[in-house]
């Protein structure tokens, strides 16, 4: 509780409480790369990138954010999407960034999709968790949710949390609290290691491919906002994942995704760790 207080504290002096609901793409964001691949369509509210063998596609946020909810409705690429990877992610910048991490690694027709998450704080990640979906995330547009507050980070699929990465700083750990992100998504090639590690190639006869976005909305804290937070904006429920942690009932999904769709977890990787699991793990298994 004393860290939400602080977080407060923190928006009060440097931010506001930012609200993007249903948020159109040419108000919130900016296409960083492509060469027209990447595309604001329906007035705002669609926004699509394309990758082809000369090059893929990106955008990002025009605001940086320090502790939010973020949610956003992707429909990945369909068919044959075998070494693609969309990339939905946190970041800020520099050797010792923050980052947290949505990336769904293509596959061969009638293959799953691998759903790949992690999570850098000062320069280091290697805290990952992958799973599979429990639907097609081709045939139509699904929410992926990120909660950042000072207690966790909580992965969301269509509102069912898939993994909860708690602050450790207590055992040593660093965790993102200090530095600002931006939302960053792009579409590209990564067939030396994505599908099957790198064995599997994209087969560029199915090019170009195509992911599309749309419903982005963020309730967060935006620093250096010229506006300033008020008591009945940080006290409403809009602002309820300043505290929010997984009830029984979330916690129960959770270990239904874990147990059903999981399929690599760091913690368990004792080939990896063979001198012992990261500190971390000891709350974050």
């Amino acid at each position: 509780m004393a860290s939400s207080k602080l977080v407060l504290v923190m928006c009060f002096m440097i931010s506001a409480f930012g609200i993007a609901i249903g948020a159109k793409f040419d108000q919130e964001f900016d296409i960083t790369w492509g060469d027209g691949r990447a595309k604001i369509l329906n007035n705002g509210d669609l926004l699509t990138l394309s990758l082809d063998k000369i090059s893929g596609s990106g955008f990002q946020s025009k605001n940086e954010y320090l502790f939010g909810k973020i949610d956003m409705q992707l429909k990945l690429v369909p068919g044959n999407s075998a070494g693609t990877v969309t990339a939905y992610y946190l970041s800020s910048q520099g050797a010792t960034h923050d980052e947290i991490d949505f990336e769904f690694l293509g596959n061969l027709s009638g293959d799953p999709y691998t759903l790949h998450t992690n999570v850098f704080s000062q320069g280091k990640g290697n805290r990952e968790q992958q799973f599979h979906l429990w639907f097609d995330p081709t045939a139509d547009f699904h929410t992926y949710s990120i909660t950042w507050n000072p207690q966790r980070i909580i992965f969301y699929v269509d509102g069912t949390p898939i993994r909860e990465y708690k602050n450790s700083e207590s055992m040593g750990v660093s965790y993102p609290k200090n530095q600002a992100m931006r939302i960053y998504s792009s579409l590209w090639n990564a067939d030396d290691w994505a599908t099957r590690g790198g064995l599997v190639k994209t087969d560029w006869s199915q090019a170009p491919f195509s992911a599309s976005y749309r419903n982005f909305n963020a309730n967060a804290c935006i620093p250096n906002s010229s506006s300033s937070c008020n008591s009945n904006t940080t006290t409403s429920t809009n602002n309820s994942w300043l505290n929010e942690e997984l009830d029984n009932t979330s916690q129960e999904r959770l270990k239904w995704v874990q147990k059903n769709y999981m399929v690599y977890n760091y913690c368990t990787d004792s080939k990896r760790f063979p001198q012992g699991f990261p500190a971390d793990c000891l709350q974050n298994s």
